[in-house]
């Protein structure tokens, strides 16, 4: 994979426009559970009765799936020149952690409202739950980078490469 030395536009967009969606999913999903526990006793199975966590999640999900093939088609910026190992490390394992819940929480919950799984539900929420835990992190060790190590990690995710 080629590392350029920062993210397209498009890359940045998609970050943003998830991160959004995903604190508005959250936001939204009050009352879920009774919602499902309805939909499941009424035998619904279509987009009918979808709430807007259910499209948030879906559209979600979409972006999350367009920005990885983006990401693998255009690559991402390599590790910040003499940073230390562990701290690379760390920013591998947490991204790679941020990318599985992306995917499985939006997942979970569409096994749960389309499939029809109470229990898909309860890990979903789970899921759900530790995706914001750790984007949460992730934000904060973003802003730890830009005010304390001044070294422009944050800088790539808002300025597009040229």
């Amino acid at each position: 994979m080629t590392h350029p030395t920062g993210y397209s536009r498009l890359q940045i967009w998609l970050h943003w426009l998830i991160a959004i969606l995903i604190a508005a999913t959250w936001f939204t999903h009050e009352d879920m559970g009774r919602a499902l526990r309805t939909r499941l006793d009424a035998g619904a199975t279509g987009i009918e009765g979808n709430t807007l966590h259910v499209w948030l999640g879906g559209a979600a999900f979409a972006l999350v799936a367009i920005r990885i093939v983006v990401r693998l088609v255009q690559g991402a910026p390599a590790a910040v020149p003499g940073a230390n190992p562990l701290l690379d490390q760390a920013a591998l394992w947490g991204h790679r952690l941020l990318y599985l819940l992306m995917i499985a929480a939006p997942a979970l919950g569409a096994v749960a409202w389309y499939g029809g799984l109470k229990s898909a539900g309860e890990i979903h929420e789970i899921a759900a739950n530790a995706l914001v835990i750790v984007a949460l992190g992730h934000a904060g060790v973003a802003i730890w980078h830009h005010a304390v190590l001044k070294d422009g990690v944050l800088t790539r995710m808002i300025r597009p490469r040229h």
